[in-house]
């Protein structure tokens, strides 16, 4: 049984990644446009090729993180050498320097890139230490609760901040106001990932004596049928969630025409996805996780869609539309970690590999995939329906903003409902699964090398 603190300590690392994370789907691309001035379509397109990058960063930071060894674990480590390097990647990416359209266009894309290597290299192993925690199914969904709790809390300081600050700091200079802000947050996330590093501890080890290779590692991976759902899954859900963010913005400056409620808008949405995280534990107690996660998704689609018909002067209403939908969808994302964990005992059960850092990194591929493509498709939205940096907007590009703001995210809830229907791993799966790899250690491995609940 993990005591608070250590559920606690743990979602602080994720406050630390959503400092930056939120910043990205919330604010990257309008800082892009109408701050440093590069076009929708270009960021778009940049957003996308980055991921090509991450196809092969990802599993190679998995497959690194489950063959580290060292006094402090197998992920944890990593959390103390790379804090003050992704500290500081996060605030070149958002400077901006006096250069031509194209010296814009090629320092954003290299500090992108640095960026989301960065994020690579702190994500992955954070990720998957919560996997090694405990291996309790019930507990699993407790820490990815906190986790996610203290990560929307994370995702709370950039919204309700983020604004406030860049006109505190920058003082009529948006652009030193967003470098300056980012600069306070990073030094935030540096401490938090310190004190997450400094209150966990691994307890599930890998068999003593398992050999990694990256063949074998690999190998073992795509004989994991439930990690290719789960890969699917993350994908779409990740795509119509960052393009429904990405776009709350616009939304609320040029359908609703109430730039002055931006900040009050993206806060009231963090409180709901708050909300929602917090109250995942409750539900995995009297609903299967797999048939919860379903749910939610169709009641967060279904939601989304509703949006559609609410008017400009609906404030309220809109208001409201958009907590619930943060609730009801953030209400799954608990339980989508914690099958991340259930996945890798299943692929340990089936092969007798355990790869704790490559089933989460390619999964978490995956949700960059789909964060990317969000990005992307809002920015070649934008520039489909004509949209015209800080400007008056014509009512055909009022209109394309509604509907991909509303309508197409409702669709990818939809297919992720879809692709989870063929998830098998359900809770009495998942304790048979756990009980016979408790065998298994009791009947071939040492005493210390044994799985600890």
């Amino acid at each position: 049984m993990l005591t608070k603190r250590e559920k606690v300590a743990y979602g602080l690392g994720d406050t630390a990644s959503n400092i930056v994370f939120q910043t990205v789907m919330l604010f990257l691309t309008f800082f892009y446009t109408d701050i440093f001035g590069i076009s929708p379509a270009v960021v778009g397109t940049m957003f996308l090729l980055v991921r090509i990058i991450d196809a092969v960063t990802d599993p190679l930071m998995g497959a690194l993180a489950d063959k580290t060894q060292s006094r402090h674990g197998k992920y944890r480590p990593y959390l103390l050498w790379l804090a003050l390097p992704f500290a500081l990647c996060s605030v070149l990416a958002f400077t901006t320097p006096d250069l031509s359209a194209n010296g814009k266009v090629i320092y954003a894309f290299a500090t992108y890139t640095l960026l989301m290597l960065a994020y690579t290299a702190i994500n992955i192993p954070y990720s998957a230490l919560g996997g090694v925690l405990t291996a309790d199914p019930t507990e699993r969904v407790s820490v990815q609760s906190y986790r996610f709790v203290f990560g929307m809390l994370g995702g709370l300081l950039v919204t309700a901040c983020t604004l406030p600050l860049v006109t505190f700091f920058g003082n009529g200079d948006n652009a030193k106001g967003y470098q300056l802000t980012i600069v306070a947050m990073s030094a935030l996330g540096l401490v938090l990932f310190l004190l997450c590093f400094a209150g966990t501890r691994e307890r599930v080890n890998a068999p003593v004596d398992q050999q990694l290779t990256l063949k074998r590692s690999f190998a073992s991976l795509w004989q994991n049928d439930q990690w290719r759902v789960l890969c699917v899954a993350a994908f779409f859900l990740l795509t119509g969630m960052v393009l429904r963010t990405t776009l709350a913005i616009y939304y609320v400056k040029y359908f609703l025409g109430r730039e002055d409620l931006i900040t009050v808008f993206v806060t009231l949405g963090m409180v709901g996805n708050i909300a929602g995280c917090a109250a995942a534990q409750w539900l995995s107690r009297y609903v299967d996780k797999v048939n919860a996660y379903i749910g939610l998704q169709l009641i967060a689609a279904l939601i989304s869609a509703l949006s559609f018909f609410v008017g400009a002067a609906q404030l309220e209403l809109a208001f409201a539309l958009y907590f619930l939908w943060g609730f009801f969808l953030q209400m799954a994302t608990p339980l989508l970690w914690a099958k991340m964990a259930d996945t890798v005992d299943y692929g340990h059960y089936k092969t007798g590999i355990r790869i704790t850092g490559l089933v989460y990194s390619s999964i978490v591929f995956f949700i960059k995939l789909g964060l990317a493509l969000g990005g992307a498709l809002a920015g070649w939205l934008l520039a489909f329906y004509q949209y015209q940096a800080d400007s008056v907007q014509t009512t055909a590009t009022q209109q394309g903003i509604l509907l991909s703001f509303t309508v197409l995210p409702a669709i990818g809830s939809v297919v992720v409902a879809l692709v989870m229907s063929r998830y098998r791993l359900r809770s009495n799966t998942v304790l048979d699964i756990h009980q016979q790899l408790q065998q298994r250690a009791g009947e071939t491995a040492p005493e210390h090398a044994r799985v600890n609940a």
